[in-house]
């Protein structure tokens, strides 16, 4: 039974992903739609296979997504889209699983951000803006860089998001288990 609730919660997270995935790369949004279905079928999915604990849990996840995450929406670093979509995926998850999801997402979404920027802006305003930053970094100051280009870019989130969440489910125990109990099951 165990087992069925994780590939069931495991089904849900990347078919969720991958049509946040979409509208975040075609409309630059995700739907609120998407992210209220999500959040509700985490809710129910977490109560019905482990009653009042996973009740707790749906809301033990959400609410810390949404206590990590929205300083970084109310500083602008992160769209609201994102945002919701991560409490929703948050109801599905345990605490250790959704910290390294969010931690590995925030690493994913810096180096996509720096890929995006060097693509978007080309090698010599990248080079200029990386090393303003380096020196800021460095002299322990924030000055305002002069070229603002960097700073109107617009990084769709749900990439890192969805690449965060894979690299936890790649560390984690009982995932790594189930994915090595099929594999045997198939021969």
């Amino acid at each position: 039974m165990e087992d069925l609730s994780l590939i069931i919660k495991l089904s849900i997270i990347l078919l969720v992903f991958l049509i946040a995935l979409y509208f975040d790369l075609r409309y630059q949004r995700i739907p609120n739609w998407l992210c209220a279905a999500a959040l509700i079928t985490g809710f129910t999915v977490q109560s019905y296979f482990s009653e009042w604990a996973g009740l707790l849990s749906a809301f033990l996840g959400a609410g810390l997504a949404l206590l990590i995450l929205f300083p970084a929406f109310a500083l602008k670093m992160l769209g609201a889209g994102d945002v919701k979509l991560m409490v929703a995926i948050g109801s599905f998850l345990d605490i250790k699983f959704l910290l390294w999801s969010i931690i590995y997402a925030l690493i994913a979404g810096a180096l996509t951000s720096l890929c995006l920027a060097l693509y978007k802006l080309g090698w010599q305003p990248f080079k200029e803006i990386l090393v303003h930053y380096l020196r800021c970094l460095y002299l322990r100051q924030f000055i305002r860089a002069s070229n603002q280009q960097f700073l109107k870019l617009k990084v769709p989130y749900a990439p890192a998001l969805l690449m965060g969440w894979l690299w936890a489910c790649s560390q984690n125990a009982d995932v790594l288990w189930l994915l090595s109990n099929f594999s045997y099951q198939l021969g």
